[in-house]
């Protein structure tokens, strides 16, 4: 489901740049609903519930029926609804990616966590090299994704046409979520060793004041039967 998803982001872009791109968009739209539909046609089954687990699922009903009228619906540059239409495929597209994401994200590891930022930065890198012309490499296109997602903006690369601007709100929405994610695991990774070390030290005080009422306990003992072998 996954691939299917991020395939009609770029589907987006199809239209708008490249001559003929209609066709493919439409393509990558309709897998995207059909995959998508199947998903939820397969855990319904496994529910027992079709129906129920389609009302609980009423997100993904909505992103299938937009995903398709972005695929029957022809694209135009001069249309503010087709426009609006597919800006709005794009965002339930990426809202529902995150969602999917999420038991991945929950797993706290910073490892996973720099990898999965490593691969968005990538892809967003990608994206900014092949619609922004100011991106004359990969590299250009890795460097402005960073500084768009970081929310940094040096400005010496800037998005300049209306493709790349749109892009780059979802490169914000989607970059500086997982930047902040890699952000918080490093400072939970401090936090927890910290805390590490305080229980560490008290469970060592708790030991010595263990061991010092047993000294004083056997103390007392030998005490005891010193005067009762001297009685």
């Amino acid at each position: 489901m996954l691939p299917a998803l991020l395939g009609s982001i770029p589907a987006f872009y199809l239209e708008l740049l490249e001559p003929g791109g209609g066709t493919l968009a439409a393509v990558l739209y309709a897998l995207a609903a059909a995959v998508l539909a199947g998903a939820l046609w397969h855990t319904g089954l496994r529910a027992g519930a079709v129906r129920r687990h389609a009302r609980d699922n009423a997100f993904d009903l909505l992103l299938i029926a937009a995903l398709l009228l972005a695929a029957i619906v022809p694209p135009s540059a001069t249309s503010a609804v087709t426009l609006a239409l597919r800006l709005g495929t794009a965002g339930l597209t990426l809202l529902r990616l995150m969602w999917s994401l999420q038991p991945a994200l929950r797993r706290g590891s910073l490892g996973w966590l720099l990898l999965l930022a490593l691969a968005v930065l990538g892809v967003c890198g990608a994206g900014f090299w092949w619609i922004e012309p100011r991106a004359h490499s990969f590299g250009d296109g890795l460097w402005l994704a960073f500084t768009t997602a970081a929310t940094v903006g040096y400005g010496d690369i800037v998005p300049t046409t209306p493709a790349s601007k749109i892009f780059a709100v979802f490169v914000v929405l989607l970059g500086f979520a997982v930047l902040s994610l890699v952000t918080a695991a490093i400072a939970a990774m401090w936090v927890e060793s910290q805390e590490r070390r305080m229980e560490h030290d008290i469970l060592r005080d708790l030991h010595r004041q263990v061991q010092g009422l047993r000294d004083d306990i056997a103390a007392l003992r030998r005490d005891r039967d010193a005067r009762g072998a001297a009685d």
